[in-house]
């Protein structure tokens, strides 16, 4: 129990960078979109290289923040020359990646379209290439239990990227108005390209603070280590696109699929609306943070499994809450964006549950991993990714964005059975099936309810919804009461 309860604390460590810090950074939403109008295709624009960013991270990153876990616990007396390893490793092929990228830009920019501003991907290369050499740095902190140096750094990045933002988009035009002598280097049209140089000028800096870490590149690096460290981490890779592709593809293949300023336009509302339903991924990502070292770090022990089943059903219990805590209140939430894009709202629940399927198949991912057949993560997303490619590629020429939101729910929920049906198989572990789909259920049924009883006047729509949020609450407590008062008596005792 002292083992799940560091594990709780360090998610809320770690949530304060996650969850608060990318919610403040999720702030930056509305100023985008309330300067971008939705028929300009801006917001699209970032939609898309945003996507191409998240691919590459995964593919720089090559899984080697999971298999740095796992080989820094395997060699704990030789963690640094592990970490020294794995972050060379990182760096020498990100380093890489910049040099074809500059070398081969003018094809790629126009293979992507972006002929009139090559720019955006070169800047945007740069910060990816930097983001996969920190996320080992990161790594080394989550290994060492230093999440306060963690969430620090985290917060400093957001708080300087929004910053500079709200410099650039509310201060610089009112200066370049009345003072243009001091303004020589801002172009009130350039404002899509002054959001990748400010997420580059705050990347960059960051790197400072990882002066410290950056010491034990000192201990260089064990060929040996690397090559099983390559052999373990390739599946890792295969299973990360195929992962990411479940999340972006959408994004990146509109543009193909609903050619000309209409899919820009289409793209930008629908990645606008997503940003609400992302408060799940927030969620998943903290947890995550604190969730894997403690796995691997407590692999041996003989009660682990029931430990993975336990937090499995608070997990989910606490991530159907956040559901129905956003539907409930969407009526207030949807001034996040502007009104432009509330046309795209009615994606929002699907692209919560679908983010609820994913953050699920996250968990039950450890069996694989543990045992050392990461393989099979590449298997189930590479037929996830099928799925959700097939939906986009045959529905969306017809029915916009609306056929991504399915496509992804489709996508992860494939991932999710043959995960859970495969690893009944290898590697069992005992989680309760009935409470899991219980507590799913009954937040589903009350969103439900709310969609087809709630009274039309706001203020009491919005008591009605708090209501049924409330009969969720109390429903948990009870279901939950007997392990409640273990755990108080526990701590009485």
């Amino acid at each position: 129990m002292s083992s799940l309860k560091k594990l709780f604390s360090d998610t809320m460590i770690y949530g304060v960078s996650s969850i608060v810090g990318r919610f403040l950074n999720y702030l930056l939403v509305p100023l985008y979109t309330y300067k971008i109008a939705a028929t300009s295709g801006g917001y699209g624009i970032v939609t898309e290289i945003y996507a191409y960013t998240a691919l590459m991270l995964v593919i720089l990153t090559f899984g080697m923040e999971t298999t740095f876990f796992y080989f820094a616990n395997k060699y704990r007396e030789r963690s640094d020359t592990v970490f020294s390893t794995a972050l060379t490793a990182v760096g020498s092929v990100s380093a890489l990646f910049l040099l074809l990228l500059f070398g081969f830009i003018k094809p790629i920019a126009h293979a992507l379209g972006y002929d009139a501003h090559p720019e955006f991907l070169t800047i945007m290369g740069c910060v990816v290439a930097l983001d996969a050499f920190q996320a080992i740095l990161y790594a080394l902190l989550r290994f060492q239990g230093r999440p306060i140096k963690f969430a620090c750094l985290k917060l400093l990045f957001i708080f300087c990227n929004i910053g500079l933002n709200l410099f650039v988009f509310l201060v610089a035009p009112g200066l370049y108005e009345h003072h243009p002598q001091w303004m020589g280097w801002y172009n009130p049209d350039y404002q899509v390209g002054y959001i990748f140089v400010v997420n580059l000028i705050c990347v960059a800096g960051i790197t400072l603070g990882f002066i410290p870490e950056l010491g034990k590149l000192r201990c260089g690096v064990d060929w040996k280590v690397l090559k099983e460290m390559l052999r373990y981490t390739w599946p890792l890779l295969l299973f990360g696109i195929a992962g990411i592709l479940n999340q972006v593809a959408d994004k990146i293949c509109f543009n193909h699929l609903v050619p000309g300023p209409e899919g820009k336009v289409q793209l930008g509302i629908y990645g606008s609306c997503v940003k609400i339903a992302m408060i799940m991924a927030l969620i998943t990502q903290a947890f995550r943070y604190a969730y894997e070292p403690f796995v691997f770090g407590g692999g041996r022990d003989r009660n682990s499994k029931e430990t993975q089943a336990l937090v499995m059903k608070y997990f989910v219990i606490f991530a159907m809450l956040a559901f129905l805590a956003v539907m409930a209140y969407l009526d207030v939430l949807k001034y996040f964006i502007a009104p432009s894009y509330w046309e795209g709202l009615r994606v929002v629940p699907i692209v919560m549950m679908a983010e609820v399927f994913m953050s699920v198949y996250f968990n039950l991912s450890f069996w694989y991993k543990l045992i050392e057949q990461t393989w099979w993560g590449a298997v189930f997303s590479a037929i996830g990714c099928a799925v959700l490619l097939a939906i986009n590629i045959i529905f969306v020429p017809r029915y916009g964005y609306m056929a991504c939101a399915w496509g992804g729910l489709a996508g992860y929920g494939v991932c999710m059975v043959l995960s859970y049906l495969v690893g009944r198989k290898k590697s069992p572990v005992p989680y309760k099936l009935l409470p899991l789909a219980g507590y799913t259920a009954l937040s589903l049924g009350l969103y439900g309810i709310s969609v087809w009883l709630a009274p039309a006047a706001l203020g009491w729509r919005l008591a009605f919804n708090t209501l049924l949020l409330g009969v969720y609450i109390v429903v948990v407590l009870y279901c939950e009461r007997d392990l409640i008062k273990l755990k108080t008596y526990q701590i009485e005792k």
